[in-house]
This record gives C-alpha cells, structure tokens and sequence, in this order.
C-alpha cells in the first residue's frame, strides 16, 4: 500500500476542477459572503456559502499558524520519475510537478497542494483582490484588486491580466476545463485597472463559480505577449506570476530548486503570516523509491512523507534513527482517504459491461495484500468518502430513498431496495480466492466468457480476454506487488495481462490519453456539490478529463450531479452526496484498496510545526519551519550532506 498517487493532480496543476475538492485537502469554496436580503449586494473579504465567513475582516493571521515563526533554511524533498520543463498546465510534455507553486489567484491557495484556510471546508478569502462582490443570485462577480500586488518582474498586476488569463485557459487550457468553464462563464471583463467582472450563464447552478474564477492562476499578458510562450504547449520558461517562490535553479530529472522571492508582494499580508517559511525548497529526483529512500538514508534529503507500509514497518531501522538524528511522527489525518485502487477504463470492451467489472474485481484479494505485503497497517475503504457524515450506508431510506426515486428510471431498481455496495472479503491465506473465483467466473460466464479446454478465457468467437495494465516504473515496491498479485489472479483466470511498466513521461502521457484497460490510481474525493462533480464523474468530459480515470459516462451519476448542483441546503446537498456515493459504488468503476488514517513523516530532526495542526492539511511546505540551531548542529556532526 503506498499513500502516495502516481501523478500529482490539483487545480493548479491543470485548472481542471471547477468547485470539487482535488484532494483530500483541496476542498470547495462555494456561497455566501456576508448576511443579506433579497436586493442587497454582497461586498466582502471573501465568500462562503454557508453562513459567515469564519475569519473577520481584520484578521491578523490564520488560526493555525505560527505567526513569529522564523523563516530561513532548505528543506530537501524527494521526488520520482522525470521532468522536461516549467509550464505546469501544458497538455504535453513532462512538468515539473511542483511548478505550479509560482502562481497566485484573486482568492488566496496554498501554492504547494490545498485550500485556505486550512481549518475550513466554506471559506476562501481575498489576497490578489481586497474585496469580491457579487449579487443575491450570484449571477455575476465583481473582483476588486489591491493596488500594491507585482509579479516577479516587478511589474503591476492588473484587471486586464485577470482576464487575459481565464481567457488563455479557456483557448489554451485542458479540454475539460475549457469546455466546463467555457459554457458556465460566459463573460469576463476589465472595468478598470483594478477591477474586472465575470458573468455567469442562466439556467444553470452557480454554485461554485465565484470560486471557480476567483481561485484561477493570474499570469502577466504582457509577458505571454513578449516571449510568444502558450499554456499548452511544454516550456523551460516558468510563466510569469506573482507567488512567492521562484525557480532558482535546476537541472533536468535531477533536481529542481524553488526559492523564497525576496521581492514578493505579500509578506506582510495577513494571509501570508507564519507562512513560506523556507526561503528554499529542493526536490531531488531519483528513478525509484529505492534510490529515494537510500538518499534519505544518506542525508542527502531530509523530510519525507512515508506512503509504504513495509517501510515504515521495517525500513527506519538505520544509525540516523538509532541515534535520534532522524526522528519519526505519526500525525492524525482528519480528510477523506485518497480513494486509491484498480480503476477501469470503461470505454474499453469488454470493462464498458458492469457485470465484467464486477468479476474482475473479485480477483482482488485485499485481505492477503493486507497481511502479506502491508504488515497489516491499512483498512480497506468502503466508500468514496470514507468516513464522512454523506458515505452511504445500508439500504437507502427517508430522504435519500425519495432523492433516488425523483430521479426516474435512470435508477436502477436494485439499487433502492440493495445494501450499499462493499468490498468483497477474501481468503487472507491464499492470493487466489477459490470462492471468489468461481463466483468470478459465474459472472463472465453470464457475460458470454468461458473457459476453453486449455484454460483461457475466451468469447464465442475464441478470443481469449486480453487486459492492458498501466504501471510506471517509479512506483513503489509494495504498490508493485500487490498489482502483481492482482494480474497473476487474473492470468489464473484465463485472462491474459499485459502490465510492462513504462517510464514516467510515457505513463504521465498514456494516462492523460487514457491508453490503458486498467491502471493502479486515484479517484478524487469529494465534499461538495460543484460543479466540478462533473469533470470527475460526469459524461460530458469523461474521455477527456484527467480527473475521470475511468471515463465513467453514467446517465444516473450524471442526474444525481445535477440534483445535486440544484440543492439550496447543506441538509439536502448531503442527501445528494451520500446518493452519489451510493451510485458510484454500485457501477464498480474501481476496486478499493487500503488506507492510512495517518501521516506518517520521517525527518531529520530541525523541523518544527504548530502544537494543534489544522483538520484539512499536513503543510509540510506552507507552515512548518526549520529550527536553525538544530541545523546546525545536524552539520555539524556530518550527519546531513
């Protein structure tokens, strides 16, 4: 088991979720700013949809947060895999996977991966703009920018680079998010230096959209202009923006190393306080996690975030820890588990038929993965948003029952009277499970697969079933094996399996593409109903959105999303989640795997964070901090490189 994905997939690394939580921690900023009435206007620091927003407008600093932290020191991180450039929105190519962090938006980030603040799941705040207005029905927005916010260059940034931006995603940008944002905001406008507006079109929720446009990267048209750089295309060239790390230096597929601006805009900025305390951050490159863990070892990094079980089991058992040089925590994670496991493509024959999903899925044996190869550190996830007041449970009743029934026939009749779907159980002792064998392969049976008299799983015209498994090389060892152990189920199935592993750049590639019957990802979870429940789930972009890995074109799931788009309570957007969980689970796009309730950090001891970490970020790189006389001390002894 390994908590770590096989891409890095956020809004910033291609603006593709429009209001949908892209990672446990990256969760919906959707509704109202302030009280109001039928007529009035709302102009606020910021903008929640549900009551008001949690920080007044004169706060001084996020709750969480040192704010007298000191800044100053490197922090050396591992990475996997390759990289060609800097344009982290760029279609092609191989981005560096942090390069994202240059950019800032209207509403405030966390530029290394999640929302802000961190303690809150409703509320996005302005830093780029001052003010965000908008009406009742929020059929428009108006952004108010502050006046002292430059980009690298030193030059101003203004309205007209607001909307130059959001119009070079939509001309340039990911097809999905063109296409999604494209048809819901239908006009974007400089009123005047500081000011722009985007208006949004009717018939439609909006739930979603303020954030949307007020969460987008900004970058400088003036620069575009003069280097003729496009989004989608790969660049050496970091595109001009306003954050607070810059690229200082790197070299390809070794390292790359960001660097505090020593001119940004917004250190005194109330949002910024007890944050971007490193002034340096280097990603060292390796070709597997082998070589990762050894310069770990070896000092020549010096914070890791452990996602293998087996290591952190039985690998941090070197002089480093013996001699209390390198120190480990385990730390509470309050979000959703990653909803990590096999995922089918189902726009391939013969995974387009939920019955053959199904099967397949039988051939999965989490309990012997667990004991055999976890050292029985996870749970197996249920749901898609495990442990959350909207996971289905049971058969549906009350309120979601009536949720289901208003659908029509797009619900299958099983699905009101059944139990939620859950994980199938297996024989811990053997990898191949007899019963769910036979159970497997009653179902293909069904389908028109049998088995012929040398053993293959063929149709009625004697083609044996063929699957293509999707692995990269840089991924884990544990992870490595439990897919092994699935494929030699399958082979003992009659199915043949083809999962050569690819590099990294032909894996990023062939993932994007969708080349692959199987691969070993994630899901994204979800909190909300924005609009960005249809980039993950919905038809309309399922063959071209990175975030649907399975393509999943679902008449049903795309009626619930748009159920629940229409919701005007939490009470009832809850219902509509806890259906589209249900929903989700019932079409067996993906076989759950394990899960860590925990981070598990590994470090060499100079790092420092607040007593009471917020419920939805660990904030490795946005709000822990190096302890400089403990540094010292580490080089000192010759202990780090």
């Amino acid at each position: 088991m390994t908590k770590s994905t096989p891409f890095r997939i956020d809004r910033r690394q291609a603006l593709g979720l429009i209001g949908a939580s892209a990672a446990s921690s990256v969760l919906p900023r959707t509704g109202w700013g302030a009280s109001h009435d039928a007529t009035e206007m709302v102009r606020a620091h910021g903008y929640s949809f549900y009551g008001d927003l949690q920080y007044p407008a004169d706060y001084a600093h996020w709750g969480y947060v040192n704010p007298d932290a000191p800044r100053g020191g490197e922090i050396v991180i591992g990475a996997r895999g390759t990289f060609d450039g800097f344009n982290r929105w760029a279609w092609r190519g191989n981005p560096e996977t942090n390069s994202g962090v240059v950019a800032e938006s209207l509403f405030g980030e966390m530029p290394w991966g999640g929302g802000l603040p961190a303690d809150s799941i409703t509320d996005s705040y302005c830093l780029v703009a001052r003010e965000v207005e908008y009406p009742e029905d929020q059929s428009w927005v108006t952004f108010h920018l502050r006046d002292d916010v430059t980009f690298r260059n030193g030059a101003q940034v203004t309205a007209k680079d607001v909307v130059f931006t959001h119009n070079l995603f939509l001309e340039q940008g990911i097809r999905s998010y063109a296409r999604s944002v494209g048809e819901r905001v239908i006009g974007a406008e400089v009123i005047d230096e500081l000011t722009c507006k985007f208006t949004f079109a009717e018939g439609i929720s909006r739930r979603s959209l303020i954030s949307q446009v007020g969460g987008s990267p900004i970058f400088s048209e003036d620069w575009y202009k003069e280097t003729g750089e496009r989004l989608d295309e790969p660049s050496v060239l970091s595109p001009m923006a306003s954050g607070p790390y810059q690229v200082a230096d790197y070299e390809f597929n070794r390292y790359v190393v960001y660097e505090r601006n020593p001119n940004y805009w917004g250190w005194d900025h109330p949002a910024n306080k007890g944050r971007f305390n490193f002034d340096r951050v280097r990603f060292e490159y390796f070709a597997d996690d082998t070589a990762e863990f050894e310069a770990f070892k070896a000092g020549v990094t010096n914070f890791r975030t452990e996602g293998s079980t087996k290591r952190w089991a039985t690998g941090y058992d070197f002089p480093a820890v013996e001699r209390g040089d390198v120190v480990r925590e385990t730390i509470p994670d309050e979000t959703a588990p990653n909803n990590s496991g096999i995922i089918f493509n189902t726009t391939r024959a013969p995974l387009d038929n939920r019955n053959i999903r199904h099967a397949l899925s039988l051939a999965f044996n989490f309990e012997w993965v667990r004991e055999s190869l976890q050292f029985s550190l996870t749970t197996q996830r249920k749901s898609y948003v495990e442990g959350q007041d909207w996971e289905a449970k049971g058969i549906p009743e009350g309120a979601e029952l009536e949720f289901l029934q208003s659908l029509g026939d797009v619900v299958p009749p099983e699905m009101l009277t059944e139990e939620a779907v859950l994980p199938h159980t297996s024989n811990p002792r053997n990898p191949i499970d007899r019963r769910n064998k036979r159970a497997g392969l009653a179902l293909l049976e069904a389908e028109g697969w049998t088995l012929d008299a040398s053993g293959k799983l063929v149709n009625a015209d004697g083609e044996q079933m063929s699957l293509n498994f999707l692995v990269i090389s840089t991924w884990d060892d544990v992870r490595k094996a439990s897919i092994e152990t699935y494929v030699r189920t399958l082979q003992d199935w009659g199915i043949a399996v083809d999962a050569a592993t690819v590099d990294s750049a032909q894996g990023q590639q062939r993932f994007l593409d969708k080349d692959y019957d199987v691969i070993h990802t994630r899901i994204l979870t979800f909190a909300s109903a924005g609009t960005g429940l249809q980039q993950l789930f919905g038809s309309e972009t399922a063959v071209v959105s990175s975030y649907n890995p399975s393509a999943l074109q679902s008449p049903m799931v795309d009626a619930i999303i748009e159920a629940a788009l229409a919701t005007t309570t939490r009470e009832d957007e809850i219902i509509a989640l806890t259906a589209l969980d249900r929903a989700l689970r019932w079409e067996r796009i993906q076989v759950p795997e394990g899960f860590v309730a925990e981070y598990w950090t590994a470090q060499y001891d100079m790092f420092e964070h607040p007593a009471d970490l917020p419920p939805y970020a660990l904030g490795v790189l946005d709000f822990w901090w190096m302890n400089e006389d403990k540094h010292k001390a580490l080089k000192d002894r010759g202990v780090l490189k």
